[in-house]
């Protein structure tokens, strides 16, 4: 996903998506033929490298406040450095974060294509790839007029390497296995060096206005990381950019700055005079500000939208139409529905820590009722709810076609062979314990569903409460008394290498917690091989991931496939310029603006 990072599992919020099918009308891009599945993983890797601004829009008008609406909340990091979730991902970079690439639509195509940012290109290496220089734009400023600098940027970057404070964040993954002396430095504050002085792999120039990234390894995919928000600016002043203090209220350096922000329930974004449009290839500013709700019910979200009145022409929602109600948007308001693909997969990950036979995870293939429990979570099978076989998304380079459990169907349920398994192990009754939001009513519906079917498949099944505010924490924390945990994961590129680390590398959980390692899988001889495939050429990497992947599936199935995504969101009919954004699975905030 880029960013692929986490993403909040069971409600159809928060997705990476792909390729938008169709396009019609009103800003929307779908009432098409439907979901491309033979490329859910192909995010697309198209560039501009000499993009400019500023961005206009045929027809658009300044003015307007647009809600956004979602179930989920902001319980996830807004800190640049520790910000790989999607829904916040694609908020904060598309609307108050700069970094040193971005992502631009491209309405002819329907993609998202790799565009310049805060850099001027998309970046110089060197001939093996092991370094890279960035020069910056004149004229870009932080919210408060001041300029933004290389230095700034250098630290922003440097800030990643820490993966004990930023324990959300992509470093782990990209920072310290690729930049140089990522094995060994931890970062400004775990390693007492709150300059980001005792490390040399980050330089920079503030007279030329360059920044410098050696590497350790080749990393020719460096400009696609350059786009996350970790690979931005950030104050150097410790009483600003202090990590405690910064996750409350980071610095704008885009065309909206943040007016208030309350964890788990909302954002609310005013314009920033001191964005410059002339800088930016990709964002616009065209509504006077945003308003975020969150931990609103699916279902009354869908009631607003289709009465279309009042503020309810001027919302947005990046959640997905509810099933029961997609068909009345797709037949009677298809210029308000937007589909398409998503490189995501959701699954869930058993505790390895606690889950040790191998049976358990069979059983439970062969038990989960993915059909109702899909429909029970108001998702639409085969357009944001897909079968899935194996951890990777169709579409992704090097992957094959290969089924974790033998004999299992896409979305097959059998819960007497399930009940055969568990017998024939000794494990009748074994416990399952998983969490549910009693604060949404898809949760309850699904908690409900699954429960039933555990049980028929001679599980001991435990629903734990949890709520909306309070569920990414719990689920995250290595101490919750659960056994599986609902997880989904995106590309953060076209790239094996963005599925396999991220989810199968070891990590200390003592130090970090699960990290996105939710099924704390800890194999030696599988870190090696990651290692091992780090190394190898670029051309001979993507099959050496779909290897590992499929050795981790069939030998030791420490996560349950369940479906890749897709999207169908919905907004106002005074909404415009809303399509996929196929690397995060939002809106395409940047181009939005509001019919007056």
């Amino acid at each position: 996903m880029r960013f692929k990072k986490p993403i909040v599992a069971l409600s159809a919020a928060c997705l990476l998506t792909l390729a938008a099918c169709g396009g019609s009308g009103g800003g929307g891009n779908g009432n098409g033929p439907g979901v491309d599945t033979s490329n859910l993983g192909n995010t697309g890797n198209g560039q501009d490298p000499t993009r400019q601004g500023p961005v206009t829009i045929e027809g658009a008008t300044k003015g307007g406040t647009v809600t956004v609406l979602t179930s989920t909340g902001f319980t996830t990091p807004i800190d640049p450095t520790d910000l790989y979730y999607t829904d916040t991902n694609g908020i904060m970079t598309s609307l108050v974060m700069r970094q040193l690439t971005q992502y631009a639509y491209d309405k002819a195509t329907g993609q998202m294509i790799l565009v310049p940012d805060l850099a001027t290109d998309l970046g110089t290496h060197n001939d093996d790839y092991t370094e890279w220089t960035f020069t910056l734009r004149d004229g870009i400023k932080w919210e408060n007029g001041d300029p933004i600098t290389a230095k700034e940027v250098a630290f922003g970057i440097i800030r990643s390497y820490d993966q004990e404070t930023f324990v959300n964040g992509p470093g782990i993954y990209y920072t310290n296995p690729y930049f140089l002396e990522g094995d060994t430095y931890k970062g400004p504050y775990t390693g007492n060096d709150p300059d980001g002085t005792k490390q040399h792999a980050v330089t920079y120039d503030d007279a030329a206005k360059t920044v410098t990234i050696k590497m350790a390894k080749p990393f020719s995919d460096f400009p696609y990381y350059a786009s996350m928000p970790a690979m931005g600016p950030i104050p150097t002043d410790p009483a600003i950019s202090d990590p405690a203090k910064y996750a409350q209220h980071p610095w704008a350096s885009g065309p909206y700055k943040i007016d208030s922000y309350v964890i788990g329930k909302s954002l609310v974004l005013s314009r920033n005079e001191n964005w410059d449009p002339a800088t930016d290839p990709a964002r616009t500013q065209y509504p006077d500000g945003y308003v975020f709700k969150g931990g609103q019910d699916p279902l009354k979200i869908d009631q607003i939208l289709l009465a279309d009145s009042g503020a309810g022409q001027t919302t947005l929602t990046y959640d997905d139409v509810q099933s029961q109600d997609y068909r009345k948007f797709q037949n009677d308001h298809a210029d308000r529905l937007v589909i398409g693909g998503s490189p995501c997969t959701y699954f869930y990950a058993l505790d390895t820590r606690t889950v040790k036979d191998k049976a358990i995870t069979e059983a439970l293939t062969w038990a989960l009722p993915y059909k109702d429990q899909i429909l029970a979570s108001g998702l639409i099978p085969d357009v944001n709810a897909i079968a899935a076989t194996n951890i990777m998304p169709p579409g992704v380079p090097g992957r094959t076609e290969y089924t974790a459990v033998e004999g299992h169907g896409p979305f097959e349920t059998d819960t007497a062979k399930a009940k055969q398994i568990l017998t024939d192990a000794g494990l009748l009754n074994y416990e399952i314990k998983f969490l549910f939001r009693t604060d949404l009513d898809t949760d309850v519906q699904s908690k409900a569903v699954l429960t039933k079917s555990l049980t028929e498949a001679g599980f001991k099944a435990t629903p734990v409460p949890t709520t909306v505010a309070d569920y990414v924490a719990t689920r995250d924390n290595p101490k919750t008394d659960i056994n599986v945990r609902s997880y989904g994961w995106c590309s953060d590129w076209p790239s094996g290498a963005t599925w396999i680390p991220p989810l199968f590398q070891s990590t200390d959980i003592a130090k970090i917690g699960f990290g996105t390692n939710e099924s704390a899988f800890n194999v030696p001889a599988i870190d090696q091989k990651i290692a091992d495939t780090f190394k190898l050429p670029s051309a001979e990497q993507p099959a050496q991931w779909d290897a590992i992947g499929k050795e981790i599936l069939t030998q030791y199935l420490p996560v349950v496939p369940r479906y890749y995504t897709g999207v169908a969101m919905i907004h106002g009919s005074k909404i415009n310029g809303m399509y996929d954004d196929n690397t995060l699975g939002t809106p395409t905030f940047r181009n939005i603006w509001v019919s007056q």
